[in-house]
C-alpha cells in the first residue's frame, strides 16, 4: 500500500516579532503583532484583573515562548521595555541565541 506523502501544515499565525500589553479594568489584554504584519489579540484568562504588573508580563512571556515553540519549533527571547506610560507595556521577541555550553 503506498502512503501518501504528508505534506507539512502552515501554523495558523505567524512568528511573534513582539507583545503590546494593556492593563484594562476587566483584566490584561495582549496583542502580538507576528512578521508576517498580523496581529493575535486576547485576554490573558488565567491572569485575574488584580494581578500586579510582573505577573501579567511573565504570563504573557510564556504564552508567546510557548506559541513560538508549539507552532514554529523556535526558542524566543522576550525583551521588555521600559514602561512609557502607566498600565501599558511593550516587549520585542527576537530568536533565542544558543548559548555555548563549556
Amino acid at each position: 500500500m503506498a502512503r501518501r506523502k504528508q505534506e507539512k501544515k502552515r501554523p495558523p499565525f505567524g512568528m511573534p516579532k513582539g507583545i503590546f500589553l494593556l492593563e484594562v479594568p476587566e483584566g490584561w489584554r495582549h496583542s502580538v503583532p507576528t512578521v508576517e504584519g498580523r496581529m493575535l489579540c486576547g485576554r490573558l484568562a488565567d491572569v485575574p484583573a488584580n494581578a500586579n504588573p510582573s505577573e501579567a508580563r511573565a504570563a504573557a512571556t510564556a504564552t508567546v515562548v510557548g506559541l513560538a515553540h508549539d507552532f514554529h519549533e523556535a526558542d524566543v527571547d522576550v525583551t521588555w521595555d521600559p514602561p512609557r506610560e502607566p498600565g501599558h507595556w511593550t516587549a520585542h521577541v527576537t530568536a533565542a541565541t544558543a548559548t555555548q555550553s563549556a
